[in-house]
């Protein structure tokens, strides 16, 4: 019943601002066409005064985080959205419209449990940004720190289930109903987005992945990461650093105060693949309301990230499996990349590789050697679903995240660069990677890491070789009284059968002795010839087994 309510709700806002105008009714099948014709946004006039991209992003707005989210996305995609639309969604990166102060003072001060005033020296009663989870306003602490407060949206949970309540009602009938919908998974990706966005309302949580990123980016000209303030902050409030910089969106100001915009993008691709390969740890959303870029050595600019709600990570499989096919896609070696979705099992065994080389061939072939400008990774991947569609090629939930993150990055890459060539400035990295897992320093480490391990391990080794012998012994005395029963089994068969044997034959004599006890039968066989008195001891030998 709530999911059929928040349905209604979905129906009735796209209905409010008429986005079903939108649809280019020639896309779609005649029986939807006729369906969009009965549907009920036809008694609603069309709002004359709102554009087409403000009506769209009102529409998300009234849906809620999750619809948010999604606007966020489509932002960053220039070359899928027209430029108004695209300019409007920008809007709900963080000008999402803000609750009241008095409120976020209340969800502080119960979180907390102390006064705003014995906190901070000040307290900013306008929100400096506001999102689909959360509002931030700026402080000063006791000790004169400069920081912001994240504060969480109330009552955000009732509107987050009812939306994950339609979400997996829709992915539940597109796996029963949809021929494709059993290889895509939707009812695993959406319970994989259900975490995501429940950790994304825990700000304890938040605040450990921008401890941990600190940590791993700590001195690095490349990407720097605020300070978290542990003392203030719990599972509605986040406090951290202040940083000063420049929204990685707005090219104007970063182009007048003379950012070397081709390194700042290079660094950017840099900083993602550092943290999937190195780190197995990364940052999956990306937008530019989370991305700034540092005041500080324009010529070497410095990243700076914050919102770090939606962490990533690859398990060593996935990420050695991913960097082979980069690096194959890289090398144009699409016998590689075919083998490689076969032998992880993405693809069916019984998939012939020439075919799927060929067809992924297709795919790939056209993207190299152009300019960022020119190559879409939308249309790509549309393309590379089409392949995976014709070969039975499954979704892989765990690397949805990722496959996300890399869109937010060619937005990002298209908006800073357009010359920039991803391919290229991914591949030195990529290489340098592969080369270093196998090289002697990364070995030995590798060796210091799990020395101890394999200490203990030892340690235990004649126990579990003492173990491992009893149960050999075990197994051994086990056989031998299985292979004694079978024996025994068999000898008993066969005794049987013998018996049986003898009885036939014993009731075969005993029958023609009786037969051949009356004079006229006697006669009768006499005169038969010798097939003919086969096919009679036959006959009573069939009777008396069917007696028996």
């Amino acid at each position: 019943m709530t999911s059929l309510k928040r349905i209604l709700v979905i129906i009735w806002v796209i209905s409010k601002y008429r986005l079903d105008q939108l649809i280019p009714l020639t896309l779609v099948p005649w029986y939807v066409r006729a369906l969009l014709m009965l549907a009920p946004w036809h008694f609603f006039p069309t709002p004359k005064k709102l554009s087409r991209g403000e009506r769209i992003r009102l529409a998300l707005q009234e849906l809620g985080p999750i619809f948010i989210k999604f606007g966020q996305i489509l932002s960053t995609r220039r070359d899928l959205m027209p430029d108004d639309i695209a300019e409007e969604l920008k809007l709900l990166q963080d000008r999402v419209p803000a609750f009241s102060s008095a409120i976020a003072k209340s969800i502080i001060e119960n979180s907390l449990k102390t006064k705003i005033d014995d906190v901070f020296d000040e307290f900013s009663e306008e929100a400096l940004a506001s999102a689909s989870v959360a509002q931030v306003h700026t402080a000063k602490l006791k000790n004169g720190d400069e920081v912001v407060v994240k504060v969480i949206r109330p009552n955000l949970v009732p509107t987050i289930s009812k939306d994950i309540s339609v979400m997996k009602l829709m992915a539940s009938l597109l796996e029963t109903y949809w021929s494709e919908g059993k290889r895509l998974h939707p009812k695993q990706i959406v319970e994989d987005y259900e975490h995501t966005i429940y950790d994304e309302l825990d700000l304890q949580k938040e605040a450990a992945n921008g401890s941990q990123l600190r940590r791993n980016f700590e001195n690095s000209e490349l990407l720097y990461v605020p300070k978290i303030y542990w003392d203030f902050t719990r599972t509605s409030v986040l406090v951290m650093e202040r940083i000063s910089g420049i929204p990685v969106a707005d090219v104007d100001e970063l182009l007048e105060q003379k950012t070397n915009m081709k390194i700042l993008a290079e660094r950017g691709v840099e900083i993602f693949f550092t943290q999937v390969f190195r780190d197995s740890f990364f940052h999956a959303d990306m937008h530019p309301g989370n991305i700034f870029v540092s005041r500080q050595h324009p010529q070497s600019p410095q990243y700076i990230s914050v919102d770090f709600g939606i962490i990533g990570s690859l398990t060593e499989n996935d990420q050695i499996y991913l960097a082979r096919n980069l690096l194959a896609f890289f090398n144009r070696d699409y016998r590689q990349v075919a083998q490689l979705h076969i032998d992880s099992g993405w693809i069916p065994k019984h998939t012939r590789v020439n075919e799927f080389e060929a067809a992924i061939r297709s795919v790939c072939e056209p993207i190299f050697e152009k300019p960022l400008s020119e190559i879409s990774f939308g249309h790509f991947l549309l393309r590379l679903f089409q392949v995976a569609r014709r070969f039975d090629m499954e979704v892989q939930p765990q690397l949805v995240l990722l496959q996300k993150t890399l869109l937010n990055i060619e937005g990002l890459g298209r908006q800073l660069y357009p010359e920039l060539d991803l391919w290229q400035t991914a591949l030195p990295y990529l290489e340098g990677w592969m080369k270093n897992r196998v090289a002697p320093p990364n070995v030995l480490k590798n060796i210091q890491l799990h020395a101890a391990d394999w200490a203990e391990q030892t340690r235990q080794l004649p126990q579990l070789m003492f173990h491992a012998i009893s149960q050999l012994q075990s197994a051994e005395q086990h056989r031998l009284e299985q292979s004694q029963q079978l024996h025994q089994l068999q000898n008993e068969l066969h005794n049987q059968a013998k018996a049986k044997r003898n009885r036939m034959i014993g009731l075969v004599l005993v029958s023609a002795a009786g037969l051949l006890s009356f004079p006229a039968a006697s006669e009768l066989i006499t005169q038969m010839n010798t097939p003919t008195a086969l096919l009679l001891a036959g006959g009573i030998y069939l009777l008396a087994l069917k007696r028996y």
